[in-house]
């Protein structure tokens, strides 16, 4: 475990870059804008309280996926209200990595996201939620990308699978 790194999704009228460099992120790449003031911007590393400040600088929720060596994704989002969730992507290799998978249960984690996608306005499926949470994959970053589309993220696209091509 070594290489750090996430992705942030977050509802703003302002530069998504820009604010999350204000709140504690590093090397922030340009966002993806998506739809319905919709974003999503990559980051190096992100200070303690970088998340909590965000979803301040913002206003509304935020969704924060941090990846260890694009193995595994530790998944936080929060809301204006101060609620919050967690979950894991991909649980196979969080627990080759040793990470105590009882601190993080898909049930739970299943019900913070819908919650959290309802405090955002959105529209989730459980389903889909569900998949990206306890499905292995090559990358975590196509597990985020899956569950950024499973909470209804206007634009957020799930990947394609391969064998959907063939």
């Amino acid at each position: 475990m070594g290489n750090w790194g996430g992705s942030v999704a977050a509802r703003t009228d302002g530069d998504l870059r820009d604010l999350m460099e204000a709140a504690g992120f590093d090397e922030v790449e340009d966002a993806e804008v998506l739809e319905d003031g919709w974003q999503v911007a990559d980051f190096a590393d992100a200070a303690e309280r970088a998340l909590a400040a965000l979803v301040g600088r913002t206003g509304t929720p935020v969704l924060m996926v941090s990846f260890m060596d694009s193995d595994v994704g530790l998944v936080k989002g929060v809301t204006p209200e101060g609620h919050g969730w967690e979950g894991l992507l991909d649980r196979e290799t969080a627990e080759s990595y040793e990470i105590p998978l009882e601190e993080f249960p898909v049930e739970r984690a299943v019900e913070g996201a819908l919650a959290w996608s309802a405090a955002a306005g959105l529209t989730a499926d459980a389903a889909v939620v569900e998949q990206a949470l306890t499905e292995p994959a090559l990358f975590a970053e196509e597990l985020a990308s899956l569950l950024y589309a499973g909470l209804g993220i206007p634009g957020a696209e799930s990947p394609a699978s391969d064998e959907d091509d063939a």
